[in-house]
């Protein structure tokens, strides 16, 4: 694709979230990496459901202009972008929305764990909450970089959803579908509560996720409890190890030392 096939699919893309009522008004921002020192963004203080592509401007890993047209500027939380393209090289675009359901959630404090839906369990596994940071400073990309080399969707606490993936038509279905499973697991509960899918299916949905050879951080690749042979991401409520590597390895620790103890009462 050209540089201005690329701006235009941006806009399709943010027409997208405008109109499925994932930003309103002039929420949300798209980017995409061209190289290693070139990125295209959505400007800050306009509506992603009027983009045409002149409004997208260039920029440089740090955030830098590089290119913009007279009266737009790169968006506020480029920050927030330009960390994930940094410590995940795999990544080539960034979503960051306000979806309703899954915002709900990032506000609620209740990270997206529950294993209800196949999809849902291959596509992303679990979505956990980025610590509360003010826009526009460090202290999203902060929050959200010690969840990047495991997951490739985050909600961000009390303000809305990233995903990420290596392409921006991707990206955006992480976004979706980030959404939709949101959407599902507020209406169960409202009907009385999920019915979780089991240990065992959600490790058979993880071998599926292997076999098919899928890109990106996935817990079925990458948790550590997973790793360990203990009960994954889903199963956890969100508090496992993901994100460090810490409780696994302490764990093993331990396992060790009551070992050694056993052994030398003689039993």
């Amino acid at each position: 694709m050209t540089e201005y096939e690329i701006k235009k699919q941006i806009c399709e893309i943010g027409k997208r979230i405008y109109n499925k009522g994932m930003v309103a008004s002039n929420d949300g921002n798209i980017s995409v990496k061209l190289n290693d020192n070139e990125f295209l963004c959505t400007p800050t203080g306009v509506s992603k459901g009027f983009m045409t592509p002149e409004y997208i401007c260039k920029v440089d890993a740090k955030g830098n202009v590089i290119q913009a047209n007279k009266g737009f500027k790169p968006s506020s939380e480029i920050k927030m972008h330009m960390r994930v393209y940094k410590e995940r090289p795999d990544v080539q675009s960034v979503v960051h929305a306000h979806p309703l359901y899954a915002t709900s959630f990032a506000i609620a404090g209740i990270p997206l764990t529950e294993p209800i839906m196949p999809e849902a369990v291959i596509a992303l596994g679990c979505v956990p909450i980025a610590e509360y940071g003010t826009p526009s400073t460090e202290e999203i990309p902060d929050a959200v970089s010690k969840y990047l080399q495991y997951y490739d969707a985050v909600l961000l606490a009390n303000h809305g959803a990233l995903a990420f993936s290596d392409s921006l038509l991707s990206a955006y279905h992480k976004m979706e579908s980030l959404e939709f499973y949101a959407q599902l697991l507020y209406q169960s509960k409202m009907l009385g509560g999920p019915k979780q899918l089991s240990e065992a299916q959600v490790q058979r949905l993880y071998e599926i996720r292997r076999q098919f050879g899928l890109k990106g951080k996935h817990p079925a690749d990458l948790c550590p409890n997973a790793k360990q042979g203990k009960p994954s991401c889903h199963s956890c409520g969100g508090n496992c190890s993901c994100g460090s590597s810490k409780d696994a390895v302490d764990s093993d620790v331990i396992a060790e030392i009551t070992k050694k103890v056993l052994s030398a009462l003689g039993k």
